[in-house]
């Protein structure tokens, strides 16, 4: 993943895996916390609290409380633990780093950081042409024994046999094999360096989404180019061009460049069904782990619907949440924004955040944290259905309930605030949660058929949703069990 919040550490959710923490001391990127902010998409913006790599759901949450999924990274400050459902932006939490940017203790993202090349040292040259006549006069001189004992023992020794070179080039990958599937894929995949005006920037990954010239990566891959800085992409044959921002979602960790000058022999990769997805299938990430471009490692999908926060680690960043598929394929900082294939080549998932057992640092610090096993990736279907209206109107649309719940740590499920986000209503006035009966209070245990045990839970589910969808809520009002239906609103726009 590319960035992660410093901050006051975020207490896992109960019955959520944990997500890639960022320690306090992380860099400016380490993960953290995000606190309770609108429940619902499209709320008020609120400040970043501790969280952990993938917002509110509804309507603004209650000041106090910490998200709950995962063991959540620090964010920096501190801020209300309630969120709107789907409001934006909701709290930092705390989260898994992306990678660019600082990984705190047991989080990690994905964007490797940019660093100047160091000045290569003066007054060697004597000294390796020295060495490199020793070696071509040893060269010599073994070859000459070499010639002598091979004649002298002309009979004796053994025998060794090499394909030939010929048949060597005609050997063919059979399809639905890695090496077949990497080589179809690679072409259409390319590395982000990303610089800000500042100098400061990282390094991610991206793939060929349309034959206009679109490229599908994360936000934190491209946030350091934001506001006048300078975006390239680099295609595996070397092949570089100059790329702009057409549209970015903070929320969904999603954002969509367009190369200038496109060439007219571009790709897409093939777009897969995330829903059907299998716990087990095969997994075939591509990226550019600690800048090594056009690498490919392979894995099984781990789990589904993983609930992961992460942010950018800046003390004004905003979480990301998704209902994440969870990876065991090796991904590290740079990996961040590339595709996940499954096994025919089909993308069904964006690298984005990964956890990490790194005790300090972060992505782009001097000790940057690697993969143990645990990736998260943005479901394809969702991000498919983001970037299509990043390139429409350049800016995201967010599902939302309208109603803010809070992001403290918790296994029962997604409890409505009593006071909304910067002195707003918890439970928005005409929206989907007040038309559908629900009240401060209530605590939100599934929707629909997924099980509800946290704000942030709540939140990601939501955001596989489109507007105007039709959902079942169901939940407890004095121990009592409810259910509900609504259909979710929108938000446009990540503040």
């Amino acid at each position: 993943m590319s960035t992660e919040n410093e901050g006051n550490e975020v207490p896992p959710a109960p019955s959520a895996p944990p997500v890639p923490v960022a320690s306090p001391d992380a860099s400016p990127q380490a993960q953290g916390g995000t606190p309770g902010t609108e429940g619902t998409a499209g709320g008020p913006e609120r400040p970043a609290q501790p969280a952990g790599a993938d917002q509110p759901v509804g309507h603004q949450a209650a000041p106090g409380g910490n998200e709950p999924t995962a063991p959540l990274p620090p964010v920096p400050g501190s801020a209300p633990t309630t969120s709107p459902v789907g409001a934006w932006p909701p709290p930092p939490s705390g989260v898994p780093g992306y990678g660019d940017g600082a990984a705190g203790a047991g989080g990690g993202a994905w964007g490797a950081s940019y660093q100047q090349p160091a000045p290569k040292p003066r007054g060697r040259g004597g000294l390796v042409a020295a060495v490199l006549v020793a070696a071509l006069v040893a060269g010599g001189l073994g070859g000459g024994l070499g010639y002598t004992l091979a004649k002298d023992n002309d009979n004796g020794g053994s025998t060794t046999v090499s394909a030939s070179d010929n048949g060597a080039a005609q050997i063919k990958r059979a399809p639905g094999t890695i090496a077949n599937v990497a080589a179809r894929a690679l072409p259409s995949t390319v590395t982000i360096e990303a610089e800000g005006t500042n100098g400061d920037g990282g390094t991610g990954t991206g793939f060929v989404f349309d034959k206009q010239g679109h490229i599908i990566t994360n936000n934190h891959v491209v946030a350091d180019a934001l506001d006048g800085g300078k975006l390239t992409a680099t295609f595996p044959d070397g092949r570089k061009y100059d790329a702009e921002v057409v549209g970015h979602a903070q929320g969904y960790d999603v954002a969509v460049v367009k190369l200038k000058n496109p060439p007219s022999d571009l790709k897409p990769l093939v777009l897969g069904d995330s829903d059907k997805v299998a716990v087990g299938d095969e997994t075939i990430a591509i990226g550019a782990p600690f800048g090594l471009s056009n690498t490919v490692t392979t894995g099984i999908i781990s789990a589904k619907n993983r609930p992961v926060a992460s942010s950018d680690g800046s003390s004004t960043s905003k979480a990301s949440y998704m209902s994440a598929l969870q990876t065991d394929a090796s991904i590290n900082p740079g990996n961040s924004g590339g595709p996940l294939l499954d096994a025919s080549g089909a993308v069904i998932g964006i690298n984005s955040a990964i956890q990490s057992t790194g005790s300090s640092g972060g992505f782009g610090s001097g000790g940057q944290s690697g993969s143990i096993g645990l990736g998260f990736a943005i479901p394809i279907n969702q991000a498919k259905y983001v970037a299509q209206q990043l390139i429409k109107t350049g800016k995201p649309v967010y599902a939302k309930i309208g109603a803010s719940v809070s992001l403290e740590d918790s296994s029962d499920g997604a409890k409505i605030t009593d006071q909304g986000a910067g002195g707003a209503a918890p439970v928005e006035a005409g929206g989907p949660a007040d038309k559908a009966g629900l009240k401060p209070g209530d605590v939100i245990t599934k929707l629909d058929d997924s099980v509800i045990d946290s704000g942030p839970t709540l939140i990601g589910e939501i955001w596989t949703h489109q507007p105007g969808d039709k959902v079942t809520v169901t939940y407890k009002r004095g121990g009592e069990e409810h259910t509900a239906e609504l259909t979710l609103g929108a938000r446009v726009g990540d503040s």
